[in-house]
């Protein structure tokens, strides 16, 4: 089977119809062959166990893109709905650099300006030397020109303004990640709302 295509995103609901997570393709389909999810079908709703989707899947016209193995091919999922849980998945943020790009969306936040990641650095608002600790609200990226003239002083020492008061992201009240680049089409409909990851590993 293609690595790539089984390392895609799936939509997760719980057994309500609630978005509550993201899972790759691979663990989707071992999910619905232990027989605890059932792939769900975003054109009509119609939900199907692995047999079920492998008898469908031969019926799906040619292009629809597909897993193929030796012995049978498969169109690939993108929602699952699962048949046990009911709750949501609670994901702690990580404090981590990653994250904290993700949070500050790759933008200076003196000059507002959105860079390349190298042209980034993470900047304590109230510096070490002053007693500034690494924590969500007081680390923000700076590009190297305005963390270069700030320095070891406040802010407001130089009259320069954060674009937004730093905080611990709220990621993890909902589906715990933004979606990003893996988000589609065809989950809009299950998600109230799109502003979702998946992975903010390292």
């Amino acid at each position: 089977m293609d690595a790539m295509v089984l390392s895609e995103k799936v939509l997760v609901l719980n057994r309500s119809w609630v978005a509550v997570n993201v899972a790759t393709v691979r663990r989707a389909l071992t999910l619905v062959f232990q027989d605890v999810a059932r792939i769900v079908a975003p054109q009509d709703y119609s939900t199907y166990d692995f047999a079920g989707w492998v008898e469908a899947s031969q019926a799906a016209q040619e292009e629809a893109r597909r897993i193929r193995s030796a012995t049978f091919s498969i169109c690939v999922p993108e929602v699952i709905v699962l048949t046990v849980f009911n709750g949501r998945f609670s994901k702690e943020v990580r404090f981590s650099r990653r994250n904290i790009f993700e949070r500050d969306n790759n933008t200076c936040q003196y000059c507002g300006r959105k860079r390349d990641r190298h042209e980034l650095t993470l900047d304590h608002v109230i510096p070490r030397s002053r007693g500034g600790t690494s924590t969500w609200s007081n680390i923000v990226l700076a590009c190297i020109k305005c963390n270069m003239r700030k320095g070891d002083r406040l802010p407001q020492e130089l009259n320069m303004k954060l674009q937004r008061r730093p905080i611990k992201p709220q990621w993890a009240t909902r589906v715990g990640v933004k979606l990003g680049r893996s988000f589609k089409p065809s989950w809009e409909r299950f998600l109230e709302d799109a502003y979702w990851d998946v992975e903010l590993r390292e």
